[in-house]
């Protein structure tokens, strides 16, 4: 049976990944950037807390920051392109499992209308 705070859970996770997957790309466009410092937000610390306040995960943001994760280098830019990269795949991952799982839940609602 589907359940409608599953879907809740999987738009949020689309919705989340999605917005990771913008930061990382501005990331990577700024690698050149003197003094830039790279964006991140911390959306699984945010969805957790949400999950055990019992919060609508579809009204949950999580705030983008700075966050260092290496020594900045000569111009002062803290972007690690190995980093980003490695941040983009598991992203890209996350998204489409979250995107096979909802399809998934939507051909089983299908069916069970069909029959």
């Amino acid at each position: 049976m589907v359940k409608p705070e599953m879907i809740n859970h999987l738009h949020a996770g689309l919705k989340v990944t999605t917005a990771r997957q913008g930061l990382i790309a501005n990331n990577i466009a700024n690698i050149s950037t003197p003094g830039y410092k790279r964006l991140d937000a911390q959306f699984e610390r945010v969805l957790a807390e949400a999950l055990a306040s019992g919060k609508n995960l579809a009204d949950v943001e999580a705030p983008i920051a700075p966050t260092l994760i290496g020594t900045p280098n000569e111009i002062g830019n803290d972007v690690d392109l190995d980093q980003e990269i490695g941040e983009m795949v598991q992203n890209a991952s996350m998204y489409k499992t979250y995107f096979r799982l909802l399809g998934k839940m939507l051909r089983q609602m299908e069916m069970a209308i069909g029959e």
